[in-house]
This record gives C-alpha cells, structure tokens and sequence, in this order.
C-alpha cells in the first residue's frame, strides 16, 4: 500500500534491537554507542491474524499468507537534530516519508547500556524528540508563508491569500508549542493541502513503545506509568515490550514462543500488539480469499469499495468488475465453509457501491 511506520527515539534506548526482533532478522546493527544505524533500515512484517488460521483449519490451503507492513528503523535523533545535529536532517527527513511513528522510551535502569543524557527520565527523552519534531515543522512551514506572502503581494497566485491565512494560523499555533496534530482547523481544504506536500512530522499518529525490563511485563514500574498518564494527555497510546525478551523470541517456533510468553505471564509479544496497532493506525483493514491453493489476507484503506478491493488483486479486477460474492467471516466459520455457508444463504452478492468490511471472504466476478 506503500505505508510505513517510523520506529524513532534517542540513541541506545532499544530501537534497533526492537527492529531486529520486529522482522525476525538480524540486519539492523545494534550496538552500544550513538548513531550505529545510519542509513534506515526496511523490512516488511507480516500482521498478526488469528483468523487466517481458523480459516485455514476449514480450507486446508497449501499456504497461508497475511497482510504486511513495512516498518523503518530511523537513526537516533538527538537534541538538536532540527539543527543539524547528529546526522538530525537526513533523519527527519525520512520520518517525513512515514505516514506512523513508533517512538520507542527507555523505561528501564541498567548501568552497562549507557544513555545520551545521562539518565533515565522518558518524559524528558519525549520531549527532546517531540520537541526536535516540532522545530522541524515550524522552520518547514515558515518557509512556505514567506512564499505565500510573495505569491499574495504579487497577485500572480489567486488563492495564496486564503492559504496563507491558514498557514499563519497554524505557524502561531506550532510556535505556542503545540503539535500540528492538534490544530483546531484540520479539516480546511488549504490545510489538507499544506499538509500533504510538507507532511507536517508532529501531525502523524504516535505510538508509544514502553521498553521495559523482564520484571516490569506484567506490572508498570514508574517510569511507564509516568509514559502513560502524559501518553493519555496526548490521545496516544501506550504498547509495553521488553526488547530483550523479544529478541530471544526470534528463534523460537509460534507453540515454543506462546509457551515462553505464558510462563512471563504475558499474553502476546508486544511486538505482535504494536504491528496490529500500528495497522490499524494506517488506517487500513483485511479481507480475505480462501481457497485450497492460499488462504489469503488482502490489504486495503478502511472505506475502499469492492472494486477498488479487487483491484488490489489484480488491475484488470477492478477495470472489468461485475460483481463480488461476500461472506462474513463469522458466517464462514460458524458454517464451516463456503459450500455450507452459501446453503445457509450468507453469501451475499454486491456491487460496485459495496463498501469492504474488515474480514470479508471474498471472490470477485469480472469480464477481461
């Protein structure tokens, strides 16, 4: 869907561990020293879905395949990055390429990995990023209005003046130290407009990735409790991970893993909760096609419409599309099938105007 979320924070507070862990490879450099990842790393990470195996249990497909989303592992932003700062430019500017961003925190204490400030406070790692991100914004759109405001005085670009109105509007409100994702007027068409060709930092969805110790995966400690009432303040939310114990998961098989989580008295990886939130922030949603040869989980916006979903398979889909043949998934499963649940009349036929739900079974009718 060429979507991606961010993986951002200070150095050596457990990103690129996370990411290793995240893609179950090996191929982000983790180290204990600032800026060992340099150039971003990429991956594309299969969305956890129960669903795909209790269809796979009905059909006994040769395969199965999931949804994926590609995560970015971004340097370590320091304070002063908007300035230039440690490498800072490069690295906002590949968090302007993601449309998320997973903000990993340090709240754990351990003496042999060091931390560029000192100490340990998330509140303050933050703010030092929210803050970097926020300047980012701001030395952004002063740019523009300074050209607004040429484009306004020489008459040469008939709506500058109503988009500079905006534009100043929205510089005041960043300058009074408020993230554009905030700005009471989101849903003008010139803001829509600022915002798609500056892809404002501070107006994307944050995710908050608690890095803990072992100990603290089942009660917070402080310094997650502290990230969850300023995360909450924030409409944000908060995800708990011990990358360490993520890490170990790597090797193991999914009944090894779920045996392991259980003893930790965890009841799935953290990672497996922040990919399916992180999903679910893109604003994007599963249907499925199930047959003996795949079992099948497609991607697409929340909203799309049937033929735009079948499009997703093939161009030609949604050119020639005549038809789609639904059935929920509850039906599916409840029923045992599609031959049954068709006996059962819940398979439906829909058209052109069909808005996809999350978990559609779907074969689609089209002419070439």
């Amino acid at each position: 869907m060429g979507l991606s979320i961010g993986i951002v924070g200070l150095p050596n507070v457990g990103k690129s561990t996370t990411f290793n862990a995240l893609t179950k490879t090996q191929n982000a450099q983790s180290a204990n020293y600032p800026f060992c990842t340099i150039e971003p790393n990429k991956a594309i990470v299969p969305v956890p879905d129960t669903r795909l195996d209790a269809l796979a249990k009905i059909v006994n497909p040769q395969k199965i395949q999931h949804s994926v989303v590609e995560f970015v592992d971004i340097a370590g932003l320091v304070k002063g990055a908007s300035k230039g700062e440690g490498l800072g430019n490069q690295f906002l500017a590949n968090i302007k390429e993601t449309e998320v961003i997973l903000h990993i925190v340090r709240c754990f204490e351990d003496s042999n990995i060091t931390h560029v400030e000192g100490d340990i406070n998330p509140l303050r790692d933050v703010e030092i990023i929210e803050t970097e991100l926020l300047i980012a914004d701001m030395q952004t759109l002063q740019k523009r209005v300074e050209r607004l405001i040429k484009n306004a005085k020489s008459g040469t670009d008939k709506e500058a003046k109503a988009q500079l109105e905006v534009a100043q509007a929205l510089l005041k409100h960043i300058e009074e130290g408020n993230a554009v994702r905030t700005f009471s007027n989101k849903d003008n068409d010139y803001f829509l407009l600022l915002d798609k060709e500056l892809r404002f930092l501070t107006n994307k969805d944050i995710i908050y990735g608690a890095n803990v110790d072992e100990d603290s995966l089942n009660t917070d400690n402080s310094l997650v409790t502290t990230l969850k009432e300023y995360a909450t303040k924030q409409g944000a939310e908060v995800i708990k991970l011990c990358s360490k114990i993520e890490e170990e998961l790597v090797g193991l098989s999914d009944e090894e893993a779920a045996e392991f989580l259980k003893e930790l008295g965890v009841q799935e990886s953290g990672l497996d909760a922040i990919i399916r939130l992180g999903f679910q922030k893109l604003g994007l949603i599963s249907y499925f096609t199930a047959g003996v040869k795949e079992v099948r989980a497609w991607t697409i916006h929340k909203g799309d419409k049937a033929p735009v979903a079948a499009g997703v398979i093939h161009k030609d889909f949604e050119k020639g599309f005549i038809r789609a043949e639904v059935i929920a998934y509850n039906d599916f499963i409840k029923y045992g099938g599609e031959a049954k649940s068709k006996e059962a009349g819940a398979m439906r036929v829909e058209g052109k105007d069909y808005i996809v739900q999350d978990g559609d079974i779907m074969h689609f009718r089209f002419n070439v």
